[in-house]
This record gives structure tokens, C-alpha cells and sequence, in this order.
């Protein structure tokens, strides 16, 4: 009988790799070359079996910080961005030449938030992926910290390789950090136990986020578990395991169970509604009731102004917005067939009343179920 591991690696046909910086590079700060030459030969292998593999690479900055000699993580923008900038050449230097080793090419990637929340761009960042793929290269992509501020920012690349999911067909997604999994409880603590697999991964798991924070990267546990709870509501399946192990690319494509294996939530969701619920954040959003919550996320159906309580922001007509329900959790996103001001005027009305509120009924749903991506947000 076949493990879930085992059916995840066999159920896909893109394998994207998350690597840490604390698995890249040393207590010095120092890119850890046997540790990248270890997880390229994996890579290798794993492509190897004919499936597809994308490396989403931290470790720039760690690696700035290092040939810079400072002995901390900087503070502000300027020098995060200029330590990035010095480091991002090293770390694609090291991954071209471990990857050389087994005859494989490599291509950098650098992005920002715009490349997901223009539909342009998204569509551009997925061509040119096939297209490295068709050329046999290997694609390092890693976030533009050099340019990247607030307004562009993906915010990590744990949420930048859950958003890279999105783009590729039959993806398994692998976040390689420097612990083994995710645990029951502190992982300092020596009763703590990895739990194998997650069925049904849903918010609780944010209870399990241990306090403590790493040093060098920018993430944590919390912004890992936002990711895999997005990757997996698209439906995809997710493993969080360790980079330190020496074979744990190697296990995972054998079917080996390591880590946590987080177990897709639903069925693979349209590539149209993955841009929905991944590409722009929301221009304005749209308080429901909880007939209306019902009927969008459980009975699959359009969002009617009937159900729609309050409008928050300013917005035009097939602009993205989120839906929150009465308690205030945003639980979908749609693009809006009305400008705000114009389901200020019909919010609370039937379908039967909007002419009546705006002279013309160009529309009979605020939004049409085809354009609403339900349960995945980062």
C-alpha cells in the first residue's frame, strides 16, 4: 500500500522547492556550499523522473550580510536592499555551478507583488517558465529585494513559491526549513512530536506557531502555515520537512514519509480564479451576510446584492474585491460587476429592484460564481 507521501510525489508533475535561508547558509552567515551542491544533486534526481522543478531561493541577503562582514540582520530598507544586492550574485553563482555538476543549466528570476497582481505579467512570469522548462534550465526565482517596498512586496517566499503553485500545472509544493516538520507543540520541547500528516488543514494550525522567530530570514512558522493553508485551499498538496537532512529531496521523491505532509484541501482549482484569489489584493471589500456566506462558499453560487450588508473602499466596476463575512473574515474574492458606489445603491435589494436603484440592470449578480475564487487568500 503507497503512502500519502507517496501519492502526492506521484500525483505531480511540478515540484517546487522553498529553501530558508537558515538552511543555506551557515552560523556566519556564510552561503553553505556542500549544503547547496547536497540539495542540487537531489533537484537533479528528482528531474531526472521527467518531472518539472522550480527552486524558490532565500539566502541573498544572508549572503550580502556575510561577504559584508556585519554581524546582524540590518534594520532598515536601504541596507536590507543593498545587502540583497550584494549577495544575490554569490548565491546564484553557487547554485549555477552545483547544478553544473549534473550537466543542468540555471536561469534567475527575480519578482515583485506587480508580476502577480498584473494579469499581464502573471501570464508573462508563466510563459517564461514553460519556456525554461522547454530548454531543460532550472528556474531560481527569489524576490526582487532590492526594489521590493511595501506596496510591491510578495511579502516572503514562503508566499512567493505558494503563489508560484498557482502558475504551474499538478504542483507539489516543498518548503525545506531548518525544522523538521510541523509539531504538536514547542519544538523545544523534547515531547514535541512532528505530526506526519495533516488531512484537513484549516486555520486551528496557526494555534501550533511556536513564538520563536529566525534571525536571518524574514520569515517564520506563522507566514509558512498562511502559505500552505493558501496552497493547499487551491488544491494542492504541501510537505514541510527539513533542509538540513541529507536526503530529503531524495525521500520525498522516493515516497519516503518525512515532514509534514499537508494534504490539499479541495479539488485544483481554474487557473482563472487562482490569479482571482492570488494576483491583486482587493480594491475595496464587500461586508455579507450569513445567507450569503452560505451561498457563495457552501452552495458554490453567485454573490447577489441581496446579501450584501456594507461596502468598504472605493472601486470601479470589474475591480477585485474581497468578501467578508459578518464576523469579519475575508472568506473569497471576486471581480465586481458594480462600481462601489453603485452597490452602495442596490446592497440589501433583489434582483428585481436594481433597475429601480440605478435606472438599467446591466448585471444580475454583483458577482457571477465564475468570476469568484472561495476559502484561498495568502
Amino acid at each position: 500500500m503507497s503512502t500519502p507521501q507517496q501519492d502526492a510525489f506521484q500525483a505531480s508533475r511540478t515540484v517546487i522547492v522553498k529553501i530558508g535561508t537558515n538552511v543555506l547558509t551557515t552560523d556566519a552567515d556564510r552561503l553553505d556550499i556542500p549544503r547547496i551542491q547536497c540539495i542540487a544533486d537531489q533537484i537533479h534526481r528528482i528531474q531526472q523522473t521527467g518531472r518539472r522543478v522550480v527552486l524558490v531561493s532565500s539566502g541573498a541577503v544572508g549572503a550580502g550580510i556575510g561577504i559584508l562582514g556585519l554581524n546582524r540582520r540590518p534594520e532598515s530598507l536601504p541596507e536590507l536592499q543593498a545587502a540583497a544586492a550584494i549577495g544575490q550574485p554569490s548565491l546564484m553563482r553557487t547554485w549555477a555551478d552545483a547544478m553544473a555538476s549534473s550537466g543542468r543549466r540555471t536561469a534567475q528570476l527575480l519578482l515583485t507583488g506587480n508580476d502577480f497582481r498584473n494579469r499581464q505579467r502573471y501570464l508573462n512570469v508563466r510563459n517564461t517558465l514553460r519556456t525554461l522548462f522547454d530548454f531543460d534550465v532550472l528556474p531560481i526565482v527569489n524576490e526582487n529585494d532590492t526594489v521590493s517596498i511595501r506596496e510591491i512586496a510578495v511579502g516572503d517566499n514562503d508566499q512567493l513559491a505558494a503563489m508560484l503553485a498557482t502558475l504551474l500545472p499538478d504542483p507539489l509544493l516543498v518548503i525545506l526549513s531548518g525544522i523538521a516538520g510541523l509539531y504538536d507543540g514547542a519544538p523545544s520541547n523534547p515531547a514535541s512530536r512532528v505530526i506526519p500528516v495533516v488531512e484537513r488543514p484549516d486555520e486551528s494550525l496557526l494555534k501550533l506557531v511556536a513564538s520563536e522567530q529566525s534571525t536571518r530570514g524574514r520569515g517564520g512558522m506563522g507566514s509558512k502555515l498562511r502559505a500552505i493553508l493558501a496552497a493547499t485551499g487551491m488544491g494542492e498538496s504541501v510537505i514541510l520537512a527539513s533542509g538540513r537532512s541529507d536526503t530529503v529531496l531524495d525521500d520525498i521523491r522516493l515516497g519516503q514519509p518525512v515532514g509534514t505532509l499537508f494534504m490539499a484541501r479541495s479539488e485544483t482549482v481554474p487557473a482563472w480564479k487562482r490569479w482571482i484569489a492570488f494576483g491583486a489584493p482587493p480594491a475595496g471589500t464587500l461586508v455579507v451576510d450569513e445567507g450569503a456566506v452560505s451561498a457563495v462558499r457552501d452552495s458554490g453560487r453567485s454573490l447577489l446584492a441581496v446579501g450584501i450588508r456594507d461596502v468598504l473602499g472605493e472601486f470601479e466596476s470589474g475591480s477585485l474585491v474581497g468578501l467578508q463575512s459578518p464576523d469579519g473574515v475575508e472568506f473569497a474574492r471576486g471581480l465586481a460587476n458594480y462600481s462601489a458606489d453603485e452597490i452602495r445603491r442596490i446592497r440589501g435589494r433583489r434582483t428585481d429592484q436594481i433597475a429601480s436603484a440605478l435606472g438599467h440592470v446591466p448585471f444580475g449578480e454583483v458577482i457571477h460564481r465564475d468570476n469568484l475564487a472561495v476559502g484561498c487568500r495568502l
